[in-house]
C-alpha cells in the first residue's frame, strides 16, 4: 500500500482500522449490512494498489471514502461530506444534499 501524506506534510503508513472507522462513522445507524462495507472498503484499497502511486495524500482517499458512501447510503455520505468538505454555511449543506438528491432514481408508478 502507498504511503499517507497528511494535510500537513507528514508521511505515514496506510491503516485499515482508520478507513474502517470512517465509513462506520459515517454509517452509524443506517442500514447498511457489513458485507457491503467491507465491499467498499475493499474498493478503496484495490483503488489504492492499482494507482501505481507510492504516496497518496488524504484528499485522495477521503474523495475515495466519499465515492463508496455516495453508493452505499445518501445520508453517510451527506455526513461524511459535511465534515470532510467542511462546509462553511448553510448553502455549502444545501448544495451537497441537492447534488445527491439529483442522483435519485425516479420513482415508478
Amino acid at each position: 500500500m502507498p504511503y499517507v501524506v497528511k494535510k500537513n506534510g507528514s508521511r505515514t503508513e496506510y491503516a485499515a482500522a482508520k478507513l474502517r472507522g470512517s465509513l462506520t462513522l459515517a454509517l452509524r445507524k443506517r442500514p447498511v449490512a457489513a458485507p457491503a462495507v467491507d465491499a467498499a472498503i475493499l474498493s478503496i484499497e484495490e483503488k489504492l494498489l492499482t494507482s501505481g502511486q507510492r504516496e497518496v495524500d488524504t484528499g485522495y482517499i477521503g474523495e475515495l471514502v466519499m465515492q463508496e458512501l455516495k453508493r452505499l447510503d445518501k445520508i453517510a455520505y451527506i455526513r461524511f461530506a459535511s465534515v470532510y468538505k467542511n462546509f462553511e454555511d448553510l448553502a455549502e449543506f444545501q448544495d451537497a444534499i441537492a447534488e445527491v438528491g439529483q442522483e435519485r432514481k425516479p420513482r415508478k408508478a
